[in-house]
């Protein structure tokens, strides 16, 4: 089982976590009124040390979310790697971890607006592992369309806009799969309920541009990187087809919770021969090592906790 957090860091202060609350009348609860990032730390047992993956790259892209809702943050990027590594001190954690920075309009106040309000922000982590259980996932495309950028900007991770991702991840578990594919306005494949994804078709990886309504993913620059520079993959962002997901060689999804999952059906359609294809696989191992800080080369990615 997950260690217990036992405290948080909530409004310029450390504190117990149970001391860290906020009135049902609060602004974000009524209204969503919130943005926030989600990054992990992976414990090495041989180094007896945890990294936190990509902590300043998560934190610069909280600022422009909270830039979109109208915030400011009285902290700079690096002053709030600094809060998190020491909050992850202070709990001592030796597994692996799920860090949430949240910003949110904390007025107990009733009215819609994102201005004249005022900026609250916390950070508490908890022990975390799989977001999706095993090897590989199964997808279905949902009926759900993407929220698009002129009615809630997807590369701004709005608390309230993931009611979105809650639906479609919601059908898809009803209907007995993993998750949940979305479509954007255009009818094209935008992102996962809370992911990006990637397809292999003909030697080639390809991934929706960040003009297909999608978070500007930092485990999808990651991934992409390393099939490049590692597996010598091209890849190339363009629009993706519905059908494309049905005769596609590979597809997996990637972020921050999911990490790389293969997807071996879509739509009760097998994915290539219906096994984890071999870059896939590949990538899932050289994931692995680079967040726990095991490659030398991209050690700068992780920021150690002790």
């Amino acid at each position: 089982m997950p260690t217990p957090n036992r405290f948080a860091f909530f409004n310029g202060e450390f504190m117990p976590i149970e001391q860290a609350n906020v009135s049902v009348m609060t602004h974000a609860l009524n209204y969503g009124t919130g943005c926030f990032e989600g990054i992990r730390g992976y414990w090495n047992e041989q180094e007896q040390q945890l990294f936190v993956f990509q902590l300043r790259a998560h934190m610069e892209r909280l600022l422009q979310s909270c830039k979109i809702l109208y915030m400011q943050l009285p902290h700079s990027a690096d002053e709030l790697c600094s809060f998190t590594i020491e909050l992850l001190r202070r709990e001592g954690f030796r597994e692996d971890v799920y860090i949430r920075p949240l910003a949110f309009k904390g007025d107990p106040i009733i009215g819609v607006r994102l201005s004249g309000l005022t900026d609250s922000f916390a950070i508490f982590a908890v022990g975390f592992g799989q977001y999706i259980a095993g090897t590989s996932a199964r997808a279905c495309v949902s009926s759900w369309r993407r929220i698009e950028d002129n009615i809630i900007p997807s590369r701004a991770k709005v608390s309230g806009a993931y009611v979105n991702s809650a639906l479609a991840k919601t059908e898809a578990l009803l209907n007995g799969f993993d998750e949940a594919i979305v479509l954007g306005a255009d009818g094209q494949v935008s992102e996962t309920s809370a992911s990006n994804l990637f397809i292999m078709r003909r030697g080639t990886l390809i991934t929706p541009p960040i003009t297909s309504d999608i978070l500007e993913g930092i485990t999808r620059q990651v991934v992409a990187e390393l099939a490049r520079d590692e597996l010598d993959v091209p890849v190339v962002e363009r629009e993706i087809d519905r059908t494309e997901l049905y005769i596609a060689d590979e597809i997996f999804f990637c972020g921050t919770g999911v990490e790389i999952k293969p997807v071996v059906e879509v739509d009760h359609r097998a994915v290539g021969n219906g096994e984890v294809g071999p870059i896939s696989a590949r990538l899932v191992d050289l994931y692995g090592d680079v967040v726990r800080g095991k490659s030398e080369r991209y050690r700068e990615w992780c920021t150690p906790t002790y």
